[in-house]
């Protein structure tokens, strides 16, 4: 699955995938047929629909030489990919008795395959194939945690249509026709989770499942659960998967997902980044230029401001046993903070308790201080004044304002109320009428929230750090890409 910097957008369908789906259910038809579930059937959702695929005469041997085939010419016209594939080892799940595959599967560590499947597609079906599996590694579509509470069979379409649409722009192979895959131009450059947004909207609207249909192309597998005695082995036991999926511990799943992690960065380091699909260069650029949480760097900043120096009027404990007398350390314990909230923008009251609730925490641990707030548009609004003893009362702060966008009345305030803060925090959405302010006036924090899909601007001086909702600081983390 490709992870991705985009935001996440909540919609109802993540408070509980057991009652959404029973939802979606009475939304359908008792006859429809859903992605991965034939109607009247009870087939696993993460599975392709069953459908006729002749049996091949081909030769165990011959199809595997046609997999090292195709992977052999990824290396030579799409190395990036090529490489990520010689880490998959092969196995066929044609004959598995509890159910083969269908067509083609992975878990991160294994390419499964069905003979029959492979046999019955082109050599350049065959690449995109393998492309298909290796972006799906790439993403780490096995982790549940990303998939989060979303319907699993929406969920892995969603991912469907972000692979496919990146192998065609990227010209790997050959889009598969044996099947009808998922692909639809207008999900060009999403991510999985905006293509899930507008699936279930679709569904609701129309009162359907949400799948249209659609088939899968592959057997989605998230990572077997086996915190047992088979754990690390293949199903019959062994080594090899030959029965079945492999079962893995939770720390060897976490092990895959860190060593295909490494793999995309070494293979980027050998072959170079190339014509890479979009999703898989944001996952780069997260991977090797991860963003500091805002919150994190609020704490350390404010921190910061607490001046650390040596007295006399305090010994330190070392030495005194000795009879050395060295000079202790003196903490300065008062915090003095400015606070401005940008009204001009998108801050909307949910973001601002989430920001002022931070802010408060982290008050919360220090025995004294002072903090400035007010809103500002083209002028100064609601100025008031906290300490420790009125601090519950921040969180019912209200905005006002709600005009232009000029930065520079936040220092004109402070220089003529004599306010002259350790540290200036400033949230806004980054988009100030003219100058950013004052540089050489107080040390300064832009917290910004930019505008969805976009990055966030970067302010001339000071620190910028962007802003991201609580609730959507687990999805983004996980979603860098597709």
């Amino acid at each position: 699955m490709l992870p991705t910097s985009l935001r996440h957008k909540a919609i109802p369908s993540y408070k509980s995938s057991q009652a959404i789906s029973r939802t979606l259910a009475r939304m359908s038809s008792a006859t429809s047929t859903t992605a991965g579930q034939d109607a009247g059937n009870t087939q696993d959702p993460n599975q392709p629909p069953k459908f006729d695929i002749p049996v091949t005469e081909m030769s165990s041997k011959q199809i595997e030489r046609k997999l090292i085939k195709a992977r052999i010419a990824m290396l030579l016209v799409a190395p990036f990919f090529g490489n990520l594939a010689t880490r998959l080892m092969m196995c066929d799940a044609t004959d598995w008795p509890g159910g083969p595959i269908q067509t083609a599967g992975t878990d991160g560590k294994y390419f499964y395959y069905n003979r029959n499947f492979v046999a019955a597609i082109s050599d350049q079906e065959t690449i995109f194939l393998w492309g298909h599996e290796v972006l799906h590694c790439v993403y780490d579509h096995m982790d549940r945690d990303r998939m989060g509470d979303r319907i699993p069979e929406l969920w892995n379409i969603a991912n469907d249509y972000v692979i496919n649409w990146e192998l065609v722009e990227a010209g790997i192979g050959t889009r598969i026709t044996l099947i009808d895959i998922c692909f639809d131009r207008k999900f060009k450059d999403m991510p999985s989770e905006n293509v899930y947004d507008i699936l279930y909207d679709d569904a609701r609207k129309k009162g359907s499942n949400g799948t249209g249909g659609q088939v899968l192309m592959d057997t989605h597998m998230p990572r077997g659960d086996g915190d047992d005695a088979e754990a690390g082995k293949g199903a019959n036991g062994g080594e090899m998967p030959g029965t079945g999926p492999a079962r893995y511990t939770e720390e060897e799943k976490d092990a895959i997902a860190t060593n295909f992690r490494s793999a995309v960065i070494q293979a980027v380091q050998a072959v170079g980044a190339g014509n890479l699909p979009g999703g898989v260069k944001r996952m780069l650029d997260h991977l090797l230029n991860p963003q500091i949480d805002w919150r994190e760097l609020l704490a350390a900043e404010i921190k910061s401001i607490i001046k650390n120096d040596y007295n006399f009027m305090r010994f330190s404990k070392k030495g005194l046993d000795q009879g050395i007398f060295l000079p202790g350390m003196d903490n300065d314990e008062t915090i003095d903070v400015c606070i401005g909230i940008d009204t001009s923008g998108s801050i909307s009251k949910d973001m601002l308790r989430d920001f002022l609730s931070e802010v408060k925490g982290i008050m919360d641990s220090y025995p004294e201080f002072s903090l400035q707030l007010w809103c500002f548009d083209t002028e100064i609004h609601n100025p008031q004044s906290f300490t420790a003893d009125t601090a519950d009362e921040l969180l019912d702060y209200e905005m006002d304002g709600f005009g232009g966008t000029d930065f520079m009345p936040n220092w004109e305030f402070m220089k003529s109320e004599g306010i002259d803060p350790k540290k200036f925090i400033m949230f806004t959405d980054g988009y100030p009428y003219g100058s950013w302010g004052d540089k050489h006036y107080c040390e300064t924090l832009f917290i910004v929230h930019g505008e969805k899909n976009a990055t966030s601007p970067k302010a001339p001086f000071g620190i910028t750090v962007p802003y991201q909702h609580a609730n959507h600081v687990r999805q983004e983390s996980s979603a860098v890409g597709g």
